[in-house]
């Protein structure tokens, strides 16, 4: 049986998923399709062949099919979204090709780009934006440089690929490169700033103005354009199909949870953590802390982020697993109604749950958890526990500082991620914020959701 409803496309760091909803939005099957990191490269460079992004996309599609067909249906597909990892960097040629493979978020090559950037621009540009990126490749590889027509990111890739066209959603845009909140564009002033300071620090590169290579921003709702040729092969779909302006995970996650209102915030909580503002104007200045992006109607999201999420937490609670002899589930089942009856104090515990770099906090190298104030009636699995977890907490309520200093504002928290899996932890967060929190109801696949939704 033909069923009609609406496509979703999402390019993860560890793989990519494609979901078929109906007309009302009832997810009906999702398809996956995996990939790799290019192999062999120095520990901070992460990057991935845009190639095996269009192969996944088939093996996705063919899953998909394969489990509609179980069920005794078939698509048709009234439009496509599409959401991918934010602020990669995918350079083409002249011909429209990928020049290589891609650079992801997580690379780690241009920290020092990040910071003269943000000096300049008077925003804060973090090392993984694009436009970081993008001064690294102009100053190390200028002879690739040269050859650059076009950048976008992976969903801006795969939209290009299935459309022929190069657009952007103005949320994933804003990962490559400040918006103007004024034109809903990219920032006239800086874009001119970025030019000037390639040609006085990057002499004899014949790069192009950024303002040609960049993709053109579109808000939710406007042209994406439709299926070409090459496009409805890769998806054995009609050409002609609408495409929704492919967005960015994070703008599509804040679509995914049906957030827009200013005042609300999208927090989840997992190896790292982020919280999601959205804004009732621009941030002023800058925050180390707080990065700079767009929901998909253009608003201004303000984006607190921790590397370091419930990993410390995690591992108390499976050390104190392992001495049981409990497995990671037993564990947790063991130690988090401890952690939930600990006194808010913690027995006097004060942890520090930095396993890695934390940016935000000025730490810019790996570390290792800290708990102090162990004594013979405060050293319980559910002390240490929720020391650790609350100390992640915290950390994100100072990340927000900057933002109630100016003055935003912040009604209600919808909470996500594998901690809503104990609700009662959303009163803890609750009680930090003092704002009311709610846990959603999250698809698994809710990145895709919010694409197909878009």
């Amino acid at each position: 049986m033909n069923k009609q409803g609406y496509l979703g496309i999402d390019i993860g760091t560890q793989g990519l998923s494609v979901i078929f909803t109906d007309e009302s939005m009832r997810i009906l099957a999702a398809g996956e399709g995996g990939y790799a990191m290019v192999p062999g490269l120095p520990a901070e460079c992460q990057e991935q062949l845009p190639g095996d992004w269009e192969q996944a996309v088939a093996v996705a599609m063919a899953d998909l099919r394969g489990k509609l067909a179980a069920l005794g249906l078939a698509m048709e597909v009234r439009a496509i979204g599409i959401s991918g990892q934010m602020h990669g960097e995918v350079l083409t040629d002249s011909a429209g090709q990928a020049m290589g493979s891609a650079r992801l978020w997580c690379d780690g090559r241009n920290e020092a780009e990040g910071h003269e950037l943000t000096a300049l621009f008077d925003t804060k540009v973090p090392k993984r934006m694009t436009v970081a990126r993008w001064l690294w490749t102009i100053r190390n590889q200028p002879e690739k440089a040269a050859r650059v027509l076009r950048i976008t990111t992976p969903s801006g890739w795969i939209a290009h690929v299935l459309t022929g066209g190069w657009t952007l959603g103005i949320g994933d845009a804003a990962g490559m490169f400040p918006i103007d909140q004024q034109t809903l564009d990219y920032d006239a002033k800086r874009l001119a700033d970025f030019d000037a300071l390639v040609a006085r620090s990057c002499r004899g590169a014949t790069v192009r103005p950024l303002r040609d290579l960049l993709p053109e921003v579109r808000r939710a709702g406007e042209d994406g354009g439709t299926l070409g040729s090459r496009g409805a092969t890769l998806l054995g779909l009609p050409q002609g199909t609408p495409v929704a302006p492919a967005e960015g995970d994070q703008p599509a996650a804040l679509t995914g949870s049906l957030i827009a209102a200013a005042g609300t915030v999208s927090m989840s909580f997992g190896t790292s953590v982020v919280a999601n503002s959205v804004g009732n104007r621009a941030f002023r200045g800058v925050d180390r802390a707080i990065d700079h992006f767009c929901a998909p109607d253009g608003k201004p999201i303000n984006m607190v982020w921790l590397r370091n999420g419930t990993t410390a937490m995690n591992m108390v609670v499976e050390m104190f697993g392992k001495v049981n002899g409990a497995g990671r589930g037993d564990a947790f089942a063991a130690v988090i109604p401890q952690l939930l009856a600990a006194p808010d104090d913690c027995g006097g515990l004060q942890a520090l749950p930095f396993m890695d770099d934390e940016p935000g906090a000025g730490v810019s190298h790996g570390g290792t958890a800290l708990v102090i104030g162990l004594n013979d009636t405060s050293a319980t699995p559910g002390n240490v526990a929720k020391a650790m977890l609350l100390a992640t907490v915290f950390n994100l309520r100072m990340g927000c500082d900057g933002l109630d200093v100016q003055g935003f504002p912040r009604k209600e928290i919808v909470l996500s991620g594998g901690i809503t899996q104990t609700p009662e932890i959303g009163q803890l967060v609750a009680d930090v914020f003092r704002v009311p929190v709610v846990i959603m109801d999250a698809a698994t696949e809710g990145t895709a959701w919010g694409a197909a939704l878009m």
